[in-house]
């Protein structure tokens, strides 16, 4: 078959109404399909139900988990997330079931009283910023966004974010005060940073003295392959050069166990533990220490948790696999038309369309009844300069539902890009 770059106009129309003939049938189907946000199927879920079997709440150490105090979180949960992050149980905070909450928590602590080396609140702050990989993560950006910050895009590459535009900004600017970061298998393309990428972090040179590394270890043990894919600890480097406390790691259980009632952790320098612990302590006595002790319970270690992660491994390979599969057999023939990542970990594959199609195909795609994430949700503002990035989440579906939606959005794809070839032979 000919390309869709090597078809004229009357090829074109032709396989315009063989596509549209196609879309018909998705329709007549009644599909209700979802793959939008990264959530993890009841099958995975149901693989943790064994937390909810524990009576005895007093730990080994005699503390009753039921009771105030301990808000740093439970000894033992301290330990089982610095066992995850690398780290030292005394540089751990363990929270609530949300993560994105503690990094809220921190953003408006820098917004309403700053850190110990700012020179004044972030809110005094005229013309803040922040920076933004992108594509990165939609609710990442909403918090800055949230509180008044400019968000600057930075690209990302296959090693991270691209280093050299990241160490000039905040080099020469001191209004910028942190950027985002999803370092192992980032959201929503799966790269991994580079240990190149994490030591110049690490040691980069920073205008602003309160320049804070929001460093989220989402997908720390998410591993799509056998390969155990492990990488320098940010905190553990920065201290080679005396950075440490620019640095705020985050990870949680939410894809591990339930979304909705997880365990979610912080790792920093000994420094900022005791400065957000002073900020904490107005906030909140102790988080739920039952639900860390059962997780302590149920996951042991770190080995133990990734264990529970294989098993998570067998239900969704699949699932991702045949998103790969139907994009290289419907796609692929059809020219340059698109390009997809292959992560090896994580949650999400990035589809990358025709520049002036993603938001056609997600239009498509919905009014036959899939929904896919908002196309530009992963820049900032949700303003794709492109309008050519997807992110496909094929978590939560059934397999079967995962093969139908694959399908489908290839012919979306299709239909949006012959679309846009004839009427760029129009204009």
């Amino acid at each position: 078959m000919a390309t869709y770059f090597e078809m004229n106009r009357d090829e074109l129309v032709a396989e315009k109404a063989k596509l549209e003939e196609q879309y018909k049938n998705f329709q007549a189907m009644g599909l209700k399909l979802n793959m939008a946000r990264g959530k993890p199927g009841p099958h995975q879920m149901d693989l943790a139900m064994g937390l909810l079997q524990m009576t005895d709440y007093t730990t080994d150490a005699g503390t009753d988990a039921r009771n105030y105090g301990d808000l740093e979180g439970l000894h033992e949960a301290r330990v089982l997330f610095a066992d995850v992050f690398g780290v030292k149980p005394a540089e751990v905070f363990v929270g609530g079931n949300s993560s994105l909450q503690l990094m809220y928590n921190l953003i408006n602590i820098g917004y309403v009283f700053g850190f110990p080396e700012s020179p004044c609140p972030w809110s005094q702050v005229e013309k803040r910023k922040f920076l933004c990989p992108v594509p990165g993560y939609d609710r990442h950006f909403a918090i800055t966004e949230e509180f008044g910050f400019e968000l600057i895009s930075v690209p990302m590459t296959p090693n991270g974010p691209d280093m050299d535009v990241v160490e000039k900004l905040v080099a020469e600017d001191d209004t910028i005060k942190g950027i985002w970061c999803v370092p192992q298998y980032s959201n929503p393309d799966g790269y991994t940073y580079s240990d190149e990428t994490i030591e110049r972090f690490a040691k980069m040179k920073t205008a602003a003295p309160d320049f804070k590394i929001f460093w989220d270890e989402a997908y720390i043990v998410h591993h799509l392959t056998d390969e155990i894919i492990e990488t320098p600890v940010l905190l553990n480097e920065c201290k080679k050069y005396g950075t440490q406390d620019r640095v705020f790691m985050f990870t949680s259980t939410s894809k591990i166990t339930f979304p909705g009632a997880g365990v979610s952790a912080i790792a920093c320098s000994e420094n900022s533990m005791k400065y957000i612990c002073k900020r904490f302590s107005v906030m909140i006595i102790s988080y739920d220490k039952m639900n860390q002790l059962r997780h302590v319970r149920f996951l042991k270690n770190k080995e133990g948790v990734l264990a529970h992660m294989a098993k998570h491994r067998r239900r969704l390979i699949p699932c991702f696999d045949a998103v790969k599969t139907a994009f290289s057999e419907e796609l692929t023939p059809c020219g340059d038309i698109a390009h997809w990542t292959n992560p090896k970990g994580g949650y999400f594959i990035s589809l990358y369309v025709m520049p002036g199609c993603a938001k056609r195909v997600a239009a498509l795609c919905k009014e036959c009844g899939l929904t896919l994430t908002g196309a530009g949700s992963a820049y900032p503002y949700h303003k794709d300069p492109d309008d050519s990035h997807l992110r496909i989440a094929p978590t939560y579906p059934s397999l079967d539902e995962v093969e139908t939606a694959s399908d489908l959005l290839c012919v979306c794809v299709k239909l949006a890009t012959v679309e846009k070839l004839l009427a760029d032979q129009e204009a």
